[in-house]
């Protein structure tokens, strides 16, 4: 009967467990696997909350009067922005989460902040007219994140408001419009050249350009500019020249030298370039879907018609 009882397999009463018995306790017990993204996902969306939190703080602070601040707060906001798309793509964190949540961030740090602060700065003092452009910015700056976001799925088959086509491979480096970050950035243009002639003791010229007229008529042709079809330069896949890259990066260094030095006037002069940009960029665009459109065009070779590209 021994061995078919309760007690089977087990040691007797009063002695101590053998050596496998105490190995098996000292054993470390495994760790537990949970399910959910890696710190290293969560990351892009920790940036775009930092960038959320300092639109919010630029807000704030305009309240206070502090221009200097809230300015910087929007360009850190736009930094920030530049990073976390680009480090979710590195680190494998995109998500259809992540996305959502940087174009709500957008929209209050590139549409709502910048039309705010130029209200407190200046346009109050335009009464009631001087908050139709803040207006009319943010609801720009919200139907361009919505036709973004809309690019993201697929397009629906018809539709007033249906999702744009998919762009033809010659247009993946350009966007459509000007993006939320860089509108934002010439909307602020006033509060940047007043900054600059205000340091450079130049009060005439910082009267001008803090004048209710041109913030309001900026606000208007940003806004506009934004939900346009006009192609802008992304730089995600932008390729430089081999003999232009010292050209280049001399340059960088010296915009970082005034940037330093002058920051106000390097954002200034940041913003006068990219509009001096859009010229060139749509030219290339036009030059680009010109060369698409001639590899398309028929061929006549021995008198029969051949798709060229086919």
């Amino acid at each position: 009967m021994s061995g078919t009882g309760p007690a089977a397999g087990r040691p007797p009463a009063g002695r101590s467990p053998g050596l496998r018995g105490r190995l098996r306790r000292l054993r470390p017990r495994p760790r537990p696997r949970y399910k959910g993204p890696s710190f290293n996902q969560l990351v892009p969306n920790i940036l775009t909350m930092l960038g959320l939190c300092a639109g919010l703080s630029a807000i704030r602070v305009a309240l206070d009067a502090q221009w200097e601040k809230a300015a910087a707060l929007i360009v850190v906001a736009g930094a920030i922005d530049g990073l976390d798309g680009r480090l979710a793509r590195m680190l494998k964190g995109t998500s259809r989460f992540g996305a959502e949540f940087d174009s709500l961030s957008d929209f209050l740090c590139f549409g709502v902040a910048p039309a705010l602060v130029l209200y407190m700065w200046t346009l109050h003092e335009a009464r009631g007219i001087g908050f139709a452009p803040c207006l009319l910015f943010a609801v720009c700056s919200a139907l361009r994140l919505a036709r973004f976001n809309a690019a993201l799925v697929d397009p629906p088959a018809a539709g007033p408001l249906a999702a744009p086509a998919p762009k033809p491979t010659y247009a993946q480096n350009f966007f459509t419009g000007v993006p939320a970050p860089a509108g934002a950035g010439l909307a602020l243009f006033p509060i940047f050249a007043t900054l600059t002639f205000s340091g450079w003791d130049m009060p005439v010229l910082a009267g001008i350009t803090r004048h209710p007229l041109l913030s309001g008529v900026l606000l208007v042709v940003v806004g506009g500019l934004m939900v346009s079809t006009l192609p802008a330069w992304s730089f995600k896949n932008f390729r430089i020249r081999a003999d232009y890259v010292l050209p280049l990066l001399l340059g960088v260094g010296a915009y970082v030298a005034v940037l330093l030095t002058e920051p106000w006037a390097a954002l200034a002069a940041a913003g006068l370039l990219y509009v001096a940009m859009l010229f060139f960029s749509a030219r290339s665009y036009r030059r680009l879907k010109r060369e698409a459109e001639a590899m398309l065009e028929p061929v006549v070779v021995g008198g029969q018609e051949e798709q060229a590209g086919g």
